[in-house]
């Protein structure tokens, strides 16, 4: 099939898909919504208790409000950032694990379920522990109590001088009315739940998404919402939601990240805005320490060596970006190439690889077996790892296939390198626990975490430091002990950061969000946007 045939046939589906989605262009140019469409074929649930799909979290995001939460488009990378948002102030104890929150007055919950007061955050924070989506974070709470119907205890089993990142400014503890979840009942919550944000649900339609529309009565009558409808459109298909904001039917669209799809877009309206999240996905790759000969350190080093990263996130440009270990280096345990150890620094070298496989004892290098998920995102990384691999003579044969095919098998422990991509906030020891405890090792009945190296059981692990820094009670001595853990992976080598990959939204130039998007979550809020017709 020809090219331009090919682009045809798209276009022509694409345009059937739009027409089944029942848009119109004039709508989208009205300067009462904000038309964003979303990577997914349709919204789950509405409960942020609930939310597994990201692309639901477009909606809760304007619907739901926590008791803290950082500045618009950026992350809290120290506890100082946060900002009071339904908690005024906020005290710990010395051992960090009593925290007491003060809770504004007068705030109002949606469709006139009344103010907003500590029985309401109890509530909302007991559901989330006991069957939210975040349980396992969560767990380190022993008890919410409310101290007088405006402050409540938050009691820890363990200290955590991160809470207000791990627990408080979390979906699942979003706030919601207790009066609305008793009255119409768990089931219709999971539609309609009741918020205290900006905006409050007025449609959620599984085919079609969710509509939202600004709460009059929000309780910051300074950054009540400037426009007066927000509707979250489902369109999974790529091309269809390309040429939704193309055509003016949507007025954003979540991208694909993917190589050259900024440059495209361009192309076709250079008038196009980006709005991109740093540091985004952190792309790791798992090196297989049962599998050898990738038990031998000489031949991580080699692959530490053999890859150029700098050239794996141009790649991804300008969506990609370089980490000198795991974490970028404006986070709180981030380093800066030039402030490692000369020996940890790993600056590309295919001949110093080479050498060191030598060493290893394969001077002709040597072959093996290496799974890869289809998705964009995934292939091209592994495409370039697999090319400069060769160069040195590790001939990696990489098997592409099925997305969730290829996260099934690494469930099983079925993979050599496994590439994996997760977000985290500024909050290290998430990703240390995830991805190199020993609680986290996969196993090859599924049951296991996604710790595809089998960091701490193959070999020693980071299991000591990673409980010193979970039992801080300053934050200082939490990221001394974070530091020391990114240079021991950066020794042992289970665990290699590759890139990451910004969340990027693509939005009309009419459309502007009132801030700067530098960092955060893959959502942000429009309550400040505003639109020219």
């Amino acid at each position: 099939m020809s090219l331009k045939r090919r682009e045809f046939l798209e276009l022509t589906a694409a345009t059937a898909a739009m027409s089944m989605i029942g848009l119109r262009a004039a709508r989208a140019q009205s300067a009462d919504v904000i038309r964003i469409g979303i990577a997914a074929t349709g919204p789950r649930t509405s409960d942020p208790n609930q939310t597994t799909q990201g692309g639901d979290n477009w909606a809760t995001e304007q619907i739901y409000e926590q008791l803290v939460r950082p500045d618009d488009g950026a992350f809290a990378t120290t506890p100082d950032q946060y900002v009071p948002t339904l908690a005024t102030e906020w005290t710990t104890s010395p051992d960090a694990k009593t925290w007491t929150f003060k809770l504004r007055q007068g705030v109002q919950f949606h469709k006139g379920y009344g103010e907003m007061t500590s029985d309401d955050v109890v509530f909302s924070f007991k559901r989330a522990i006991k069957d939210g989506t975040n349980t396992t974070i969560l767990a380190n709470i022993a008890d919410v109590v409310a101290k007088g119907p405006y402050e409540v205890d938050v009691q820890l089993k363990t200290p955590d001088v991160n809470l207000l990142g791990t627990s408080i400014f979390c979906n699942n503890t979003s706030i919601v009315s207790k009066k609305a979840f008793d009255k119409i009942g768990a089931a219709k919550f999971a539609t309609d739940a009741v918020g205290t944000g900006p905006y409050e649900l007025t449609r959620f339609d599984n085919q079609w998404g969710a509509a939202m529309k600004r709460h009059e009565g929000y309780w910051d009558t300074k950054n009540k919402a400037k426009i007066a409808n927000v509707e979250c459109v489902y369109i999974a298909d790529t091309t269809a939601r390309t040429l939704a904001l193309l055509s003016g039917d949507v007025d954003m669209i979540e991208a694909v990240r993917a190589p050259g799809w900024v440059d495209s877009m361009l192309q076709r309206d250079s008038t196009l805005k980006f709005d991109m999240t740093a540091p985004g996905s952190f792309n790791t790759l798992h090196v297989n320490l049962n599998r050898k000969p990738f038990d031998n350190l000489k031949v991580r080093q080699a692959i530490m060596y053999a890859v150029d990263r700098h050239a794996v996130a141009d790649a991804l440009k300008p969506m990609g970006g370089f980490t000198a270990g795991l974490q970028p280096d404006f986070f709180p345990a981030g380093f800066k190439t030039q402030d490692l150890p000369p020996e940890l620094q790993y600056n590309y070298d295919p001949a110093k690889a080479k050498a060191l496989l030598a060493e290893a004892g394969f001077p002709n290098g040597f072959d093996f077996d290496s799974n890869c998920s289809q998705r964009e995102d995934y292939s091209s990384i592994m495409l370039i790892v697999q090319e400069q691999l060769r160069a040195v003579g590790m001939r990696m044969n990489l098997h592409i296939g099925d997305h969730t095919a290829y996260h099934a098998d690494n469930h099983m422990d079925k993979n050599t390198l496994a590439l994996h991509s997760s977000s985290y906030p500024p909050i290290p020891t998430q990703l240390y626990f995830q991805q190199l405890s020993t609680k986290s090792e996969v196993k090859a009945d599924g049951s296991g975490g996604i710790n595809y190296s089998h960091y701490g059981v193959a070999m020693p692990g980071i299991d000591g430091l990673l409980d010193k820094a979970l039992q801080s009670t300053d934050f200082k001595s939490y990221v001394d002990y974070c530091k020391q853990i990114e240079l021991q992976v950066l020794r042992d080598l289970p665990l290699i950061g590759m890139s990451t990959l910004s969340f990027t939204v693509a939005r009309n130039a009419r459309i502007s969000l009132g801030y700067d998007v530098k960092s955060g979550y893959a959502r942000w809020r429009f309550h400040r946007a505003t639109k020219t017709a």
